[in-house]
Formats: C-alpha cells, sequence, structure tokens
C-alpha cells in the first residue's frame, strides 16, 4: 500500500511539473515553481498543490482559470489580482487573495514595471486535472 501511494504521489507530482513548464514556457517574465503536491486521503481524489510564482517587472498572466480553491500571499513586491465580475485588487508582502473553482481570473500582473514581485499559491484540486487552464 505504501508503495503504491508513493508512486501515486510521484505521478501526480510529475503532472504538476509538466503542468508548470507549460505555464512557463508561456512567458519567461513569469516562473512558477512546484513547491509541493499532497493527496488529500479523507477527500478522495482531491489534492494540495503549492507552488510560487516569480512576476519579472511588468510581467503578467494571461486570462486563465485554475479549477480549484487558490489563495495567494504575496511574499515580495506587489501584484494586482482579479476575476471576472470583481474589482481589481492591489497586494503587497503579506497580503492575500482568493479565488474559487467557478472564477476566471482576469487579471494577474506585477504592479511594478520596474521591481520583480513573488508570491505563493496554494491550491485544492481535483487529482488528475491541470492547475493552469489558458482562457481565449
Amino acid at each position: 500500500m505504501s508503495f503504491i501511494r508513493s508512486m501515486s504521489s510521484a505521478v501526480a507530482l510529475a503532472a504538476g511539473l509538466l503542468a508548470t513548464q507549460h505555464a512557463v514556457a508561456a512567458s519567461d517574465a513569469v516562473v512558477v515553481k512546484t513547491l509541493t503536491t499532497q493527496a488529500m486521503p479523507d477527500i478522495p481524489g482531491k489534492e494540495i498543490l503549492m507552488i510560487t510564482v516569480d512576476y519579472a517587472p511588468g510581467a503578467a498572466d494571461p486570462v486563465h482559470r485554475h479549477d480549484a480553491h487558490a489563495v495567494v500571499y504575496v511574499l515580495e513586491g506587489s501584484i494586482v489580482m482579479g476575476v471576472k465580475g470583481g474589482k481589481e485588487h492591489t497586494l503587497t508582502a503579506g497580503q492575500t487573495f482568493y479565488e474559487g473553482p467557478q472564477d476566471l481570473h482576469t487579471v494577474g500582473r506585477n504592479a511594478s514595471k520596474t521591481k520583480p514581485a513573488k508570491f505563493v499559491v496554494m491550491m485544492v484540486k481535483d487529482v488528475k486535472k491541470p492547475f493552469f487552464i489558458p482562457v481565449k
């Protein structure tokens, strides 16, 4: 049983890394790193994913969704976040932002054109779904 659990974790981590590489390939100005992935045994089919996002000065994300509960915590710099139907929020170090599974992430950018920004995101998501889904 331990071997199966270890293999499941390894597969989930590999899938997360592939999704991270895809997101990073879209823009060198936005660097995403997976910190951890953890299955939630008391909620079958769900996992916790924690990532960091580094924005270069002036960097921005394309419109996307996560299909997850996502909590952002700003580590350094200043970022602007917003979801469809909501207002934009400018956040600085120590501040948080929440996105729900149905939210369309319409604004995600570094608030500064001269300084980098970094934040951590913790998501609760379906095991087999990518964490970053571009929307056109």
